[in-house]
Protein backbone atom coordinates (compact mmCIF):
# COMPACT_ATOMS: atom_id res chain seq x y z
CA UNK A 1 0.00 0.00 0.00
CA UNK A 2 1.46 3.33 -1.01
CA UNK A 3 0.35 6.78 -0.07
CA UNK A 4 1.19 10.28 -0.64
CA UNK A 5 0.50 13.14 0.98
CA UNK A 6 0.83 17.04 -0.09
CA UNK A 7 1.24 20.26 2.41
CA UNK A 8 1.49 23.62 1.78
CA UNK A 9 3.51 25.62 4.34
CA UNK A 10 2.07 29.01 5.72
CA UNK A 11 3.33 31.40 7.98
CA UNK A 12 1.39 29.80 10.57
CA UNK A 13 3.68 26.94 10.37
CA UNK A 14 7.10 28.97 10.07
CA UNK A 15 9.85 27.35 11.65
CA UNK A 16 8.07 24.49 12.80
CA UNK A 17 10.00 20.92 12.45
CA UNK A 18 8.77 18.38 9.77
CA UNK A 19 8.45 16.07 12.99
CA UNK A 20 6.47 18.25 15.19
CA UNK A 21 4.05 19.48 12.03
CA UNK A 22 3.42 16.24 11.59
CA UNK A 23 2.41 14.73 14.71
CA UNK A 24 0.16 17.91 14.36
CA UNK A 25 -1.74 16.57 11.54
CA UNK A 26 -2.01 13.28 13.20
CA UNK A 27 0.47 11.17 12.30
CA UNK A 28 2.10 9.28 15.11
CA UNK A 29 5.48 8.72 16.96
CA UNK A 30 5.60 5.32 14.97
CA UNK A 31 4.33 7.01 12.19
CA UNK A 32 7.01 9.34 11.39
CA UNK A 33 9.66 6.19 12.62
CA UNK A 34 8.63 4.43 9.70
CA UNK A 35 8.81 7.29 7.35
CA UNK A 36 12.60 7.52 8.28
CA UNK A 37 13.74 4.24 7.37
CA UNK A 38 11.47 4.64 3.52
CA UNK A 39 14.48 5.91 1.57
CA UNK A 40 13.60 9.67 0.42
CA UNK A 41 10.19 9.81 1.81
CA UNK A 42 10.42 13.26 2.93
CA UNK A 43 10.84 15.86 0.41
CA UNK A 44 10.09 19.64 0.78
CA UNK A 45 10.20 21.26 -2.71
CA UNK A 46 11.19 18.00 -4.82
CA UNK A 47 14.27 17.46 -2.20
CA UNK A 48 15.30 15.00 0.91
CA UNK A 49 15.14 16.49 3.43
CA UNK A 50 15.48 15.35 7.33
CA UNK A 51 12.37 15.36 9.81
CA UNK A 52 14.37 18.26 11.88
CA UNK A 53 14.00 20.43 8.86
CA UNK A 54 12.15 23.90 10.38
CA UNK A 55 9.26 25.00 7.78
CA UNK A 56 9.29 28.05 5.84
CA UNK A 57 6.21 29.69 4.26
CA UNK A 58 5.50 28.54 0.78
CA UNK A 59 7.12 25.41 1.04
CA UNK A 60 6.16 22.13 0.06
CA UNK A 61 6.17 19.37 1.70
CA UNK A 62 5.33 16.04 0.47
CA UNK A 63 5.06 12.56 2.08
CA UNK A 64 5.39 9.42 0.56
CA UNK A 65 4.43 6.37 2.38
CA UNK A 66 5.16 3.30 1.08
CA UNK A 67 3.77 -0.26 3.48
CA UNK A 68 5.41 -3.35 1.25
CA UNK A 69 4.45 -5.89 3.98
CA UNK A 70 0.51 -7.94 4.46
CA UNK A 71 -0.59 -9.54 7.41
CA UNK A 72 0.67 -12.64 7.69
CA UNK A 73 -1.43 -14.29 9.97
CA UNK A 74 -4.82 -13.73 7.41
CA UNK A 75 -5.13 -15.94 4.77
CA UNK A 76 -6.91 -14.07 1.36
CA UNK A 77 -10.41 -15.99 1.03
CA UNK A 78 -12.38 -15.20 -1.61
CA UNK A 79 -15.77 -13.83 0.15
CA UNK A 80 -18.58 -11.50 -0.25
CA UNK A 81 -17.39 -8.13 0.75
CA UNK A 82 -20.15 -5.49 0.34
CA UNK A 83 -17.99 -1.99 0.48
CA UNK A 84 -20.11 1.03 0.30
CA UNK A 85 -16.79 3.19 0.22
CA UNK A 86 -13.20 3.31 -0.51
CA UNK A 87 -10.70 6.00 -0.86
CA UNK A 88 -6.70 6.04 -0.80
CA UNK A 89 -6.88 6.17 3.16
CA UNK A 90 -10.52 4.14 4.48
CA UNK A 91 -12.41 1.47 3.46
CA UNK A 92 -16.33 1.09 4.53
CA UNK A 93 -17.98 -1.94 4.63
CA UNK A 94 -21.23 -3.26 5.85
CA UNK A 95 -20.30 -7.11 7.60
CA UNK A 96 -23.00 -9.66 7.54
CA UNK A 97 -24.21 -12.03 10.32
CA UNK A 98 -22.08 -14.81 11.35
CA UNK A 99 -19.03 -13.40 10.06
CA UNK A 100 -16.44 -12.69 12.76
CA UNK A 101 -13.97 -9.37 12.46
CA UNK A 102 -10.87 -11.46 13.11
CA UNK A 103 -9.59 -14.95 12.65
CA UNK A 104 -8.96 -16.87 15.86
CA UNK A 105 -9.36 -20.38 16.67
CA UNK A 106 -11.75 -22.77 14.64
CA UNK A 107 -12.46 -19.63 12.87
CA UNK A 108 -9.32 -19.17 10.31
CA UNK A 109 -10.85 -18.33 6.73
CA UNK A 110 -14.44 -16.98 7.10
CA UNK A 111 -13.97 -13.74 8.85
CA UNK A 112 -13.87 -9.93 7.11
CA UNK A 113 -10.43 -10.13 7.63
CA UNK A 114 -10.28 -12.87 4.89
CA UNK A 115 -12.15 -10.80 2.70
CA UNK A 116 -10.47 -7.50 2.69
CA UNK A 117 -7.23 -9.38 2.30
CA UNK A 118 -8.71 -10.98 -1.06
CA UNK A 119 -9.67 -7.69 -2.08
CA UNK A 120 -6.70 -6.44 -1.82
CA UNK A 121 -4.29 -9.70 -2.60
CA UNK A 122 -6.78 -9.83 -5.98
CA UNK A 123 -5.29 -6.53 -7.06
CA UNK A 124 -1.55 -7.41 -6.17
CA UNK A 125 -1.59 -4.44 -3.11
CA UNK A 126 0.20 -5.32 0.43
CA UNK A 127 -2.20 -4.94 3.09
CA UNK A 128 -2.26 -4.94 6.63
CA UNK A 129 -6.22 -5.44 8.31
CA UNK A 130 -6.86 -2.43 10.54
CA UNK A 131 -10.53 -2.58 11.79
CA UNK A 132 -11.17 0.67 13.67
CA UNK A 133 -14.91 -0.43 15.01
CA UNK A 134 -15.45 -4.11 15.58
CA UNK A 135 -18.27 -6.01 15.68
CA UNK A 136 -19.34 -8.93 17.29
CA UNK A 137 -19.67 -12.11 15.18
CA UNK A 138 -23.45 -11.52 14.82
CA UNK A 139 -23.61 -8.17 14.69
CA UNK A 140 -24.56 -6.59 11.19
CA UNK A 141 -23.72 -3.54 9.37
CA UNK A 142 -20.93 -0.79 8.98
CA UNK A 143 -17.44 -1.08 9.83
CA UNK A 144 -14.53 1.13 9.48
CA UNK A 145 -11.18 -0.46 7.85
CA UNK A 146 -7.61 1.92 7.93
CA UNK A 147 -5.67 1.41 4.90
CA UNK A 148 -2.41 2.62 6.25
CA UNK A 149 -0.70 3.60 9.06
CA UNK A 150 -1.32 7.22 9.58
CA UNK A 151 -5.30 6.65 8.98
CA UNK A 152 -5.54 3.67 11.55
CA UNK A 153 -3.68 6.00 14.32
CA UNK A 154 -5.67 9.04 13.56
CA UNK A 155 -9.38 6.86 14.04
CA UNK A 156 -7.90 5.35 16.53
CA UNK A 157 -7.46 8.60 18.34
CA UNK A 158 -10.99 9.83 17.36
CA UNK A 159 -12.63 6.75 18.83
CA UNK A 160 -10.56 7.42 22.26
CA UNK A 161 -11.77 11.10 22.46
CA UNK A 162 -15.37 10.05 21.34
CA UNK A 163 -15.28 11.51 18.11
CA UNK A 164 -16.93 8.83 16.05
CA UNK A 165 -20.33 8.68 16.56
CA UNK A 166 -21.40 5.01 16.23
CA UNK A 167 -25.95 4.67 16.46
CA UNK A 168 -27.30 0.70 16.93
CA UNK A 169 -30.55 -0.11 16.11
CA UNK A 170 -31.32 -2.97 18.31
CA UNK A 171 -34.69 -5.37 19.23
CA UNK A 172 -35.78 -6.04 22.43
CA UNK A 173 -38.91 -7.48 23.99
CA UNK A 174 -41.52 -4.94 23.95
CA UNK A 175 -42.11 -2.32 26.94
CA UNK A 176 -43.03 -3.00 29.24
CA UNK A 177 -41.73 -6.82 29.38
CA UNK A 178 -40.45 -9.35 31.72
CA UNK A 179 -37.44 -10.98 31.50
CA UNK A 180 -36.59 -14.45 30.64
CA UNK A 181 -35.98 -16.75 33.22
CA UNK A 182 -32.53 -16.42 34.82
CA UNK A 183 -31.99 -12.85 33.16
CA UNK A 184 -31.82 -9.56 35.26
CA UNK A 185 -35.46 -8.36 36.35
CA UNK A 186 -36.37 -4.96 35.34
CA UNK A 187 -37.03 -2.62 38.00
CA UNK A 188 -39.66 -0.64 36.31
CA UNK A 189 -40.81 -0.14 32.54
CA UNK A 190 -38.15 1.71 30.46
CA UNK A 191 -39.04 5.00 29.49
CA UNK A 192 -39.03 6.50 25.89
CA UNK A 193 -35.40 7.37 25.73
CA UNK A 194 -32.58 7.31 28.76
CA UNK A 195 -28.67 6.50 29.46
CA UNK A 196 -27.35 3.83 31.14
CA UNK A 197 -23.84 4.36 33.16
CA UNK A 198 -22.96 1.23 34.24
CA UNK A 199 -19.41 -0.17 34.56
CA UNK A 200 -18.69 -3.16 32.30
CA UNK A 201 -15.97 -6.31 33.34
CA UNK A 202 -15.20 -9.38 32.64
CA UNK A 203 -17.34 -12.39 33.60
CA UNK A 204 -15.09 -14.18 36.04
CA UNK A 205 -14.20 -17.94 34.71
CA UNK A 206 -15.51 -16.56 31.19
CA UNK A 207 -13.18 -16.01 28.56
CA UNK A 208 -16.30 -14.26 26.55
CA UNK A 209 -19.14 -13.05 28.61
CA UNK A 210 -19.67 -9.54 30.11
CA UNK A 211 -21.36 -8.38 33.73
CA UNK A 212 -21.96 -4.93 35.29
CA UNK A 213 -18.83 -4.75 37.81
CA UNK A 214 -19.55 -2.03 40.07
CA UNK A 215 -16.26 -2.53 41.68
CA UNK A 216 -13.35 -2.94 38.89
CA UNK A 217 -15.06 -2.47 35.68
CA UNK A 218 -14.20 -0.19 33.10
CA UNK A 219 -16.85 2.90 32.13
CA UNK A 220 -19.55 2.72 30.11
CA UNK A 221 -22.82 4.36 28.76
CA UNK A 222 -25.21 3.98 26.55
CA UNK A 223 -28.00 6.37 25.42
CA UNK A 224 -31.43 4.76 24.12
CA UNK A 225 -34.23 5.88 22.41
CA UNK A 226 -37.51 4.01 21.40
CA UNK A 227 -38.21 4.01 17.67
CA UNK A 228 -40.85 1.73 17.26
CA UNK A 229 -42.98 -0.64 19.46
CA UNK A 230 -44.86 -4.06 18.31
CA UNK A 231 -46.40 -6.73 19.67
CA UNK A 232 -43.44 -8.68 18.76
CA UNK A 233 -40.31 -6.33 19.68
CA UNK A 234 -39.62 -2.55 20.63
CA UNK A 235 -36.94 -1.43 17.96
CA UNK A 236 -34.14 0.84 19.93
CA UNK A 237 -31.62 3.33 18.73
CA UNK A 238 -28.62 3.21 21.15
CA UNK A 239 -25.46 5.73 20.87
CA UNK A 240 -22.28 4.22 22.21
CA UNK A 241 -20.25 6.68 24.33
CA UNK A 242 -17.86 4.22 24.96
CA UNK A 243 -16.85 1.06 23.46
CA UNK A 244 -16.67 -1.80 25.82
CA UNK A 245 -17.11 -5.53 24.36
CA UNK A 246 -20.93 -6.49 24.61
CA UNK A 247 -21.66 -3.38 25.77
CA UNK A 248 -25.24 -2.73 24.46
CA UNK A 249 -26.01 -6.23 25.18
CA UNK A 250 -25.08 -5.93 28.69
CA UNK A 251 -26.73 -3.22 29.63
CA UNK A 252 -29.65 -3.82 27.98
CA UNK A 253 -29.98 -7.46 29.28
CA UNK A 254 -28.95 -5.05 32.93
CA UNK A 255 -32.29 -3.79 32.25
CA UNK A 256 -34.36 -6.76 32.23
CA UNK A 257 -34.54 -6.16 28.39
CA UNK A 258 -31.81 -8.76 26.26
CA UNK A 259 -31.16 -7.99 22.71
CA UNK A 260 -34.09 -10.69 20.77
CA UNK A 261 -31.85 -13.73 19.76
CA UNK A 262 -28.95 -12.83 22.30
CA UNK A 263 -28.73 -16.73 23.77
CA UNK A 264 -25.71 -15.40 25.77
CA UNK A 265 -27.45 -12.75 27.90
CA UNK A 266 -30.70 -14.10 28.52
CA UNK A 267 -32.70 -13.17 25.39
CA UNK A 268 -35.72 -14.91 23.33
CA UNK A 269 -34.56 -17.00 20.41
CA UNK A 270 -37.54 -17.48 19.38
CA UNK A 271 -38.07 -15.41 16.51
CA UNK A 272 -34.51 -14.58 15.24
CA UNK A 273 -31.71 -16.61 15.87
CA UNK A 274 -28.18 -14.17 16.44
CA UNK A 275 -28.66 -10.96 18.54
CA UNK A 276 -30.60 -8.92 17.16
CA UNK A 277 -27.95 -5.60 16.94
CA UNK A 278 -27.08 -3.79 13.61
CA UNK A 279 -24.34 -1.08 12.90
CA UNK A 280 -26.61 1.32 11.70
CA UNK A 281 -25.04 4.80 11.25
CA UNK A 282 -21.15 5.89 11.09
CA UNK A 283 -20.10 9.66 11.21
CA UNK A 284 -16.63 11.00 11.80
CA UNK A 285 -13.99 13.14 10.06
CA UNK A 286 -12.09 11.77 7.49
CA UNK A 287 -8.91 10.97 9.38
CA UNK A 288 -6.80 13.08 6.43
CA UNK A 289 -8.92 15.47 5.03
CA UNK A 290 -10.92 16.30 7.69
CA UNK A 291 -13.86 16.07 5.77
CA UNK A 292 -17.31 15.19 7.34
CA UNK A 293 -18.08 11.75 6.62
CA UNK A 294 -21.33 9.99 7.42
CA UNK A 295 -22.80 6.33 6.47
CA UNK A 296 -26.19 4.98 6.94
CA UNK A 297 -26.77 1.27 6.35
CA UNK A 298 -30.61 0.02 6.71
CA UNK A 299 -31.96 -2.48 8.75
CA UNK A 300 -31.12 -6.18 8.11
CA UNK A 301 -33.80 -8.42 6.16
CA UNK A 302 -34.07 -10.87 9.15
CA UNK A 303 -34.33 -7.64 11.76
CA UNK A 304 -37.47 -6.21 9.61
CA UNK A 305 -38.93 -9.35 9.49
CA UNK A 306 -39.12 -9.46 13.02
CA UNK A 307 -41.03 -6.10 13.45
CA UNK A 308 -42.70 -5.72 10.21
CA UNK A 309 -40.99 -2.73 9.51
Amino acid sequence: MERTFTYLITDIEKNIPIDRYLRSMGFSASNIIALKKIPESIRINGRWEYVNYRLQPGDTLTIHLVENESSEKILPVPLPLSIRYEDEDILVVSKPADMPIHPSQNNYENTLANAVMYHYHSQQIPFVFRCVNRLDRDTTGLTIIAKHGVSAGILSAAVAKRELSREYLALVPPFPASAPVGAPTASAPLTDCGIINKPIGRKPGSTIERFIDVENGETAITHYKKLLEKESATLLSLHLETGRTHQIRVHMASLGYPLLGDSLYGGDISQIPRQALHSHRLCFRHPITGEAMEFVEPLPEDMRRVINY
